[in-house]
């Protein structure tokens, strides 16, 4: 998970709208949005991508990774990138609460990871809370899917199109609908054909 101070200090606890805290996360926002306006108003190569999205984050991105534009987040700077990961076009990171993309991830046109929620009570409603998102290694996302806050996808595991993961999911299965259940779990066969 990612380990700056601005994260430790909000995660799990909520955050009022009149705070110290809301409006330090705000300002971070603001700056960020220029950035993200300016990569998502022309086409630049994969390696223009992946700068510009390293003065959004603040940490180095592995020339492995491939991103399509547009590419859309709130607030950019508690995303953390592995190697090797496909990013399609129109996902949307709000990833105050930290999202951490391992190797080999794969997410396609049109997700959503939500890392924010607002608050419950009424009167306090404009409060956030955040909580973490972990797409394990060699996971995938398919297009529209949205994965909500505190959610771990486990590694290998496919998510169907038009899902939305509510709960964390095991490794090695395909899960499907709204809230996404498990509906099997992935064994790997072998591509080598058997000897006679």
């Amino acid at each position: 998970m990612l380990n700056t101070d601005l994260q430790k200090q909000i995660t799990g606890k909520e955050i009022l709208k009149e705070s110290p805290l809301f409006k330090e996360i705000h300002l971070i926002k603001q700056k960020n949005e220029r950035l993200i306006m300016t990569l998502n108003t022309q086409y630049y190569s994969n390696r223009e991508v992946l700068a510009l999205l390293e003065k959004i984050t603040k940490q180095t991105i592995d020339s492995s990774v491939t991103i399509s534009q547009p590419f859309y987040s709130d607030f950019g700077r508690h995303i953390t990138f592995g190697k090797d990961i496909f990013i399609n076009q129109n996902v949307t990171f709000v990833d105050l609460g930290g999202i951490t993309i391992e190797d080999q991830v794969l997410i396609g046109p049109g997700s959503r990871l939500i890392t924010v929620n607002h608050l419950v009570s009424p009167k306090d409603r404009r409060g956030i809370k955040v909580e973490p998102i972990c797409i394990k290694k060699n996971a995938w996302l398919g297009a529209n899917v949205t994965v909500l806050p505190g959610v771990t996808i486990g590694e290998n595991s496919i998510v169907a199109a038009d899902s939305t993961v509510t709960k964390n999911i095991p490794d090695n299965v395909v899960v499907v609908g709204s809230p996404a259940k498990v509906v099997r779990n992935i064994e790997e066969k072998s591509k080598i054909p058997e000897k006679k």
